[in-house]
């Protein structure tokens, strides 16, 4: 079974910046850290591009051998996940999602992502099976993908 076939039941969220409410993506999925899977992350397989900024230099963790480099809301400025920029042959070779882009479950709120049942009716929660890929995706924002931070007053979304 493919890696999408095998989590194509879970449900697809919409994520927030957990300080400015700034949405950062719609193509969220829960997860765990592959080195400590009492972590809660959220992952997406496309890169969330206007929202979003790259921020310092690639680093390796403890864990493993991953280049990874921080990911930051282009709004506030604040750290909410990171890029798995080149993954190590241990993770690759582990069972995962194949997402790159990982959110901490700490600094994003989520909600999960609705659409119309085929009757136009009743909103269901999406699953991945649900989800056409990023390229093909209206949802997924079309803006290069800045590297810049624009920060603003904060503002507390609660």
């Amino acid at each position: 079974m493919s890696n999408r076939g095998r989590f194509s039941n879970k449900k697809v969220h919409t994520l927030s910046c957990q300080f400015c409410c700034e949405k950062l993506c719609n193509r969220g999925m829960k997860a765990l850290l592959l080195a400590d899977v009492r972590t809660q992350l959220y992952s997406t397989d496309a890169p969330p591009k206007e929202s979003c900024a790259l921020v310092g230099n690639h680093y390796e963790t403890n864990s493993c051998n991953c280049k990874i480099r921080n990911v930051a809301c282009s709004t506030c400025g604040n750290i909410v996940g990171y890029h798995v920029a080149v993954p190590c042959t241990s993770c690759l070779s582990a069972c995962n999602n194949g997402h790159l882009w990982m959110f901490h479950g700490t600094t994003v709120q989520s909600a999960e992502r609705k659409r119309s049942d085929l009757w136009g009716e009743e909103e269901v929660v999406m699953t991945w099976a649900d989800l056409p890929s990023p390229k093909f995706d209206t949802t997924v924002r079309e803006e290069p993908f800045h590297h810049r931070i624009r920060p603003t007053k904060a503002i507390f979304c609660r």
